[in-house]
This record gives C-alpha cells, sequence and structure tokens, in this order.
C-alpha cells in the first residue's frame, strides 16, 4: 500500500524537521572565515559528498542528464530545483556541483538537525532570514558566494519538501530575486521518478537544464517574471517525464 499524504494547498509542509522551531542567534556567522573553519568545512563538505556517491548516486541508482551544460558558465550561478527528497536533494547535489563553494538556501530547521545540523549544514547552508537583520545577513552571504567566491547556490523555490513528489507545485517570481539582482545564470535541476523491475522504491533520473540569463534590457521585475517562466517551463517539462508515483497525495 502507498503512504498517502493529505494537503489543502501545495504549499503546505507535509514533512515536519526534527526540531521544526529551531531558530539561529542574530549573532550567527553564515559564511566562517577562520582558517579551522575553513579546514573542517572542505573535511565535511568531501564527506557529504562521498555519503551522496554511496549512500544516493550508487546504492539509491540516481542518474544525472545533462551536468555538461555546466560548462558553459565560468563563474558563480544558481540553481533551482524541485523539493522531493528530504535527505538526498543536497547529498545527492553535491555529486553533480562543483563542492568547494556549494551552498543551498534552507530553513533554519536544518540546523537543528542533531549532528548534521551542526556538522554539515553549518558550512554549506545559508539560513532563511527571520528577521530583517537575519535577510540582510544572508543578502550579503549570497553576494559573497556568487560574486568572491565564484560558487553554487541552491535554491528551492517550492520552499517545502514532498517526498517522491512527481509535480511542480507552484512558485512565486520573487524566487528569482537573486540572479536578476546579481545578473547571474541559473541552470534548473529536476528530479523524476521511474518504476523500476525490481522493487517498489522509484528510480530517479535528474535532468540539468540551461544555463538561463536574466533580461538585463526589462525592469527588476520584468526581468524576474520571465525568467520565473522559462525555469517554471523547463521543470514542468521535465517532471512530465516521471512515470511512477511513489507516495499519493491526496488534497482534502
Amino acid at each position: 500500500m502507498k503512504r498517502v499524504y493529505y494537503y489543502h494547498q501545495t504549499t503546505d509542509d507535509v514533512v515536519d524537521s526534527h526540531n521544526q522551531n529551531f531558530s539561529l542567534p542574530d549573532d550567527y556567522v553564515i559564511l566562517p572565515t577562520s582558517c579551522t573553519a575553513k579546514i573542517w568545512s572542505r573535511i565535511a563538505r568531501h564527506l557529504a559528498a562521498g555519503f551522496g556517491w554511496i549512500g544516493f548516486r550508487l546504492f539509491d541508482h540516481v542518474q544525472v542528464i545533462g551536468k555538461e551544460k555546466l560548462k558553459q558558465v565560468n563563474g558563480g550561478y544558481f540553481i533551482y530545483g524541485n523539493h522531493t527528497r528530504p535527505m538526498g536533494d543536497v547529498f545527492t547535489s553535491l555529486t553533480i556541483f562543483p563542492v568547494k563553494n556549494f551552498y543551498a538556501i534552507a530553513n533554519q530547521a536544518n540546523w537543528g538537525i542533531p549532528f548534521i545540523g551542526k556538522y554539515l549544514v553549518r558550512y554549506g547552508g545559508l539560513p532563511v532570514g527571520k528577521n530583517i537583520k537575519q535577510s540582510i545577513k544572508l543578502i550579503k552571504a549570497i553576494q559573497t558566494v556568487i560574486n568572491d567566491k565564484k560558487g553554487e547556490v541552491l535554491i528551492y523555490p517550492e520552499a517545502h519538501v514532498w517526498p517522491y513528489y512527481t509535480k511542480i507545485r507552484y512558485f512565486d517570481s520573487t524566487s528569482m530575486h537573486f540572479p536578476v539582482k546579481l545578473d547571474a545564470p541559473s541552470f534548473v535541476m529536476t528530479k523524476t521518478y521511474h518504476q523500476k523491475h525490481i522493487g517498489r522504491r522509484p528510480r530517479c533520473v535528474i535532468y540539468i537544464d540551461g544555463p538561463f540569463y536574466p533580461d538585463q534590457t526589462l525592469s527588476r521585475k520584468e526581468a524576474q517574471n520571465k525568467l520565473h517562466d522559462q525555469i517554471w517551463q523547463a521543470m514542468n517539462e521535465r517532471a512530465k517525464l516521471s512515470n511512477y508515483d511513489y507516495y499519493q497525495y491526496i488534497q482534502k
């Protein structure tokens, strides 16, 4: 029997983390700069990438199509993905994109997860701000990653994880604020699910599309809308390739 998730709207959070109400202090340092922090960051990133290869790419038979498109860009860029694997999304991403300066925007609840929150998320996560002060720190950190570190920032515009969901949930064009503001390219990473010959658990195929560039001839709002439509279309076209619903989602 399939596991069933009930929801009212596609913006609902159907999965609670270990410590859903966890909050970071305002003096939290998003991008640690000490020598010790840099050393541990390098170790943590490669350990996480190794776990991603063994636990997801190999054991879970995850296939990636279109990775060569990333070579079209020199410098920092954004990645937009559908959020369908609570643990696998970020760990798998570390096997696709360069690990040195890879970051993911995430809810602060992830920092409350035992061990992972303290030793892994700390060095690769960009916490969503809960007030103006924290939001300003996030903006500055993203600018540093894209402009100075020439790194990658992963964004889940759907916000909440829906395990193995095969459609794309609504997200607003405000999700495209950063690529337009920083005039940076974006890629799309769409996870699709397919039935295996043996076993119920689906096979995951990830498609990389892009790069998509913000149209600087338009106003900021118009550029966000145009980029949103391009990313939305790319995600939805790839999502149509899914042919197996591992979990069932029922709207109340």
